[in-house]
């Protein structure tokens, strides 16, 4: 492969570091590769120091089926990663006021976005429990069992933030979903 052409979403790569990886999104200026054990890494377009083992040519037009997109939610979810998700447009710049019931007290502004983040770094962190639960194997399985149902009910719990969140498809989901 010519070193000036461009790597396709689904070229697979293997980096003296991570390992083994693909290619699931091209920037402009960037790749965005997947490893199993690292997670989703950003190269610039002009990064050389891996091995091609498949290049798939480059589409701009290219657009993920459903089938890609559900195993980029699958690797993301197992993977120690965090993924950026969107604050609503409502509260864009906005400030969440804690306000105690003494008025002697001095109330405690916030800026919604770092609020959401560590909300998001939460959710990010129980993913990644629940993903080392189900794979641990000093657990019986009704060890797992009972933590997962825990995990979910944790989900639940924070249910409330889901107003947070601009793509439902990022909400928290408890027990009933």
């Amino acid at each position: 492969m010519n070193n000036n052409e461009i790597l396709g979403i689904g070229s697979r790569v293997k980096h003296p570091a991570y390992g083994k990886g693909a290619v699931i999104r091209v920037h402009k200026a960037a790749y965005e590769v997947c490893f199993m054990m690292y997670g989703i890494k950003e190269f610039g377009i002009d990064y050389d120091n891996w091995e091609i083992v498949e290049h798939i040519a480059h589409s701009p037009e290219a657009a993920f089926t459903d089938y890609e997109k559900s195993m980029i939610r699958i690797l993301r979810q197992f993977s120690d990663i965090t993924e950026v998700i969107d604050l609503g447009d409502k509260w864009d710049k906005g400030t969440m006021i804690l306000q105690p019931a003494d008025p002697d007290l001095k109330s405690k502004e916030i800026p919604i976005d770092t609020f959401f983040h560590k909300i998001v770094m939460v959710r990010d962190r129980l993913r990644v429990m629940e993903q080392r639960v189900n794979s641990s194997k000093n657990l019986s399985d009704e060890e797992k069992i009972n933590l997962q149902q825990y995990i979910t009910r944790i989900y639940g719990s924070l249910t409330t933030f889901n107003v947070l969140f601009k793509y439902k498809e990022d909400h928290f989901r408890g027990e009933s979903n």
